[in-house]
């Protein structure tokens, strides 16, 4: 059974970034009324409300859920970094505790959201070279996998117990820049122009991805049919290796060459240049649901080329 949007008031904890504003703009285009919470304001504007919380103590914020038709939760700290310490710890912490915090406010409430959508991570598989994994693989070992096991562990903890409880656990979202950045692709991008887009280390690594697009359906129909529930993967059906990804995003940007990294320029160059970690470019994974299949959900946009087409299509006005 479904439901439509029309009317319905959603809350986005941790919304102001990529993922969020475009999953707001998506629902606020089918009449639902949005509510963001997040630190600071989102950098651009919408038709959506935006509510001040600090991801970890109760505030005014929390009765934005009294009485909301559905909470999805992005809130977390961006792995997009060096891995000091420091930013481990505030990786995990940034995500169980705001998870564990909106389970407290909406105990405050008299009306708390019957739905709860919690985003989690296809890097909770680890990093298998060759394996495709479903639903049902093993989870694995690492921080990625300890960050995405105790952020459901906290969700599990946190949801009320008549609470419809949805998981997605998410791959690579490739989207349009909306002022707020389009996650990793905003890196990838200008070395593929540059014709530094090519393969890097084996070139083998699973490239699991999804379209915006696809992943706002998904997050609707986890909003709105009340038969959805328990884990999910969220990509799409034909992930696609490292060095497959990059020949499309090179194809997409016009650029036929794509000059070669090797594993310990990855390594250099990602500390020490781009300032993040290497381990993201140097290794993957190969992920698929089987739920979303079972179920017959329908991708708009199944596959890499579809998806660098229609991405480089739009930023170009055509």
């Amino acid at each position: 059974m479904s439901v439509t949007l029309k009317d319905r008031r959603i809350v986005i904890a941790g919304g102001s970034g990529f993922l969020g504003i475009s999953l707001a703009e998506h629902l606020t285009d089918r009449g639902a009324s949005v509510v963001i919470l997040s630190r600071s304001a989102p950098k651009i504007s919408g038709q959506w409300k935006h509510a001040l919380w600090d991801g970890r103590t109760l505030g005014e914020w929390r009765h934005e859920l009294d009485g909301a038709d559905g909470l999805v939760n992005l809130a977390g700290r961006t792995v997009n970094c060096i891995k000091t310490p420091d930013h481990c710890d505030e990786i995990l912490r940034s995500r169980v505790e705001a998870t564990q915090i909106l389970g407290k406010a909406m105990r405050t409430n008299g009306s708390p959201p019957p739905v709860w959508v919690q985003m989690s991570t296809a890097h909770i598989y680890g990093d298998p070279p060759t394996l495709l994994c479903s639903e049902e693989s093993s989870t694995g070992y690492g921080l990625a996998p300890f960050v995405g096991k105790a952020w459901e562990q906290a969700f599990a903890e946190s949801v009320l117990p008549d609470q419809r409880q949805v998981v997605l656990r998410t791959s690579f979202v490739v989207g349009r820049d909306l002022g707020a950045g389009a996650g990793a692709l905003d890196t990838l991008r200008p070395l593929a122009r540059v014709g530094f887009g090519g393969r890097v280390g084996s070139g083998t690594q699973g490239m699991s991805w999804i379209h915006e697009q696809d992943m706002n359906r998904i997050f609707e129909r986890a909003l709105t049919n009340t038969e959805m529930r328990g884990i999910y993967i969220a990509t799409a059906p034909n992930p696609v290796s490292q060095a497959e990804f990059m020949r499309e995003l090179r194809r997409a940007v016009g650029m036929p060459i794509g000059l070669p990294a090797f594993s310990w320029m990855v390594r250099v160059g990602a500390r020490y240049i781009l300032r993040t970690d290497p381990e993201l470019a140097l290794y993957g994974r190969y992920v698929r649901s089987t739920r979303l299949a079972e179920e017959e959900f329908e991708f708009h946009i199944p596959t890499i080329r579809d998806a660098m087409t229609d991405l480089f299509r739009k930023q170009n006005g055509r």
